[in-house]
């Protein structure tokens, strides 16, 4: 009988996990995959509110690769191998639906990540994955035959003959793969919200814009989308896409830069018109009354008349036009200083890892050592959030799993 053809995975979140399930199918290959912690699909089972924003419902890869700050170009042509639609597809052969929600973002019908946590480990176990948790690696050797030697302590898990690497955001392993000859490019956070302090929005946590853009001017960054108050300052789509398109930028600044916000996405006069005709077809309401026009949430408008010491019991009709001015300017061109940043919940995520050049992404395997072979944020390759990042797992990890098969035959 014929040697199996042996293949360990390193890292046992979605990438890794990924690639074993679309090898462990050959017949020929034995997978085992190996992670340090003990909590499989971590990320997987918090993502999206632990609901699992799997993928998202664009299908043109040219159109999904646009929202990768960093590896956009690689993987526009790697979706069109495996992109979001072929996901669909993957997930509902192993009977797990998926549906789109309004802002594209798409999950299991079940709305939990337990139904995802539970497809991976049931097809592991069918498709004979050996999995092996609370393993400390030590080290990466490949032999002058070509086989790849995992140092464990104690344990002896013998040759390999392809190594996948998707261990997310781990410095050891960047430092194993950058003496091994890979560039690794300086990993920085991502997907961040800010930390603000400032009386504008002192006591406002909870309070949400549907549509504002959000402007970095010394970064030259912008981003639309809702806009989240919170108790440390704002979050919500538009700041987390600007987060992950500034994240190199932010970094160099120390998370200490200016920020301007369109709360309305409407310009100064467009806004200021609207308060001009609302005073004068409304001259006897009280201010505390807002122009149907503007979506502005009422707690955040009564703080705002407060802030400009505006009574908000005056009328309209004796709103000056000194203040009409500084009203739209509040609503269309604020100022807030950025102090400092947070995380996006637990979902971190990293702008840094191996250099793209280094790997061949029609393959995912590496130009520097054959047989190794890459998936995932262990990439310089990040995505904004919505399962843009879990794309980039699935799509890498198929690809990666595809050419070891091939190798096996």
């Amino acid at each position: 009988m014929p040697r199996p053809y042996k293949v360990a995975v390193l890292g046992g979140g979605a990438g890794g996990f990924f690639s074993a399930l679309n090898m462990a199918t050959h017949p020929s290959i034995q997978v085992t995959l190996i992670d340090r912690s003990g909590q499989l699909l971590s990320k997987v089972r918090i993502s999206g509110g632990g609901r699992c924003n799997v993928t998202h419902n664009i299908f043109s890869p040219e159109e999904f690769s646009r929202f990768y700050p960093r590896g956009g170009r690689e993987l526009r042509y790697a979706f069109e191998r495996f992109g979001s639609g072929d996901t669909v597809t993957w997930f509902k052969d192993q009977g797990v639906l998926l549906k789109a929600e309004k802002d594209g973002r798409m999950f299991p019908i079940t709305d939990s990540s337990e139904t995802i946590i539970d497809c991976f480990t049931g097809l592991a176990a069918k498709c004979g994955v050996k999995i092996l948790t609370g393993m400390d690696v030590k080290g990466i050797h490949k032999t002058e035959s070509g086989q790849f030697i995992i140092k464990i302590d104690g344990i002896d898990l013998g040759e390999f003959d392809c190594l996948v690497i998707a261990t997310g955001s781990s410095r050891q392993v960047w430092k194993w793969l950058e003496a091994m000859g890979h560039r690794i490019v300086d990993p920085v956070p991502s997907l961040f919200t800010f930390k603000i302090q400032d009386p504008r929005l002192d006591g406002m946590s909870g309070i949400s814009f549907a549509e504002s853009e959000c402007i970095l001017p010394e970064c030259k960054g912008s981003s639309k989308g809702p806009l989240l108050i919170t108790h440390w300052g704002l979050s919500g789509p538009a700041i987390l896409r600007l987060s992950a398109w500034s994240a190199r930028e932010l970094f160099e600044k120390k998370y200490n830069t200016l920020l301007k916000v369109n709360f309305l996405c409407k310009t100064l006069e467009e806004v200021k018109k609207v308060f001009i005709d609302f005073k004068s077809s409304h001259p006897k309401k009280n201010l505390s009354n807002i122009p149907e026009h503007l979506t502005i949430p009422k707690r955040y408008w009564e703080n705002l008349l407060q802030y400009l010491s505006i009574d908000n019991q005056g009328k309209w009709a004796d709103l000056s036009a000194k203040s009409i001015q500084s009203l739209s300017e509040e609503l269309t061109t604020a100022k807030f200083d950025i102090i400092g940043k947070g995380e996006f919940k637990e979902e971190f995520v990293t702008a840094g890892g191996v250099n793209r050049k280094d790997v061949n992404f029609n393959t995912m395997e590496s130009k520097i050592v054959p047989g190794m072979f890459f998936a995932g944020e262990v990439l310089d390759v990040d995505g904004i959030t919505g399962g843009f990042n879990f794309q980039n797992a699935w799509t890498t990890a198929w690809i990666s799993a595809e050419s070891i098969r091939k190798k096996a035959h």
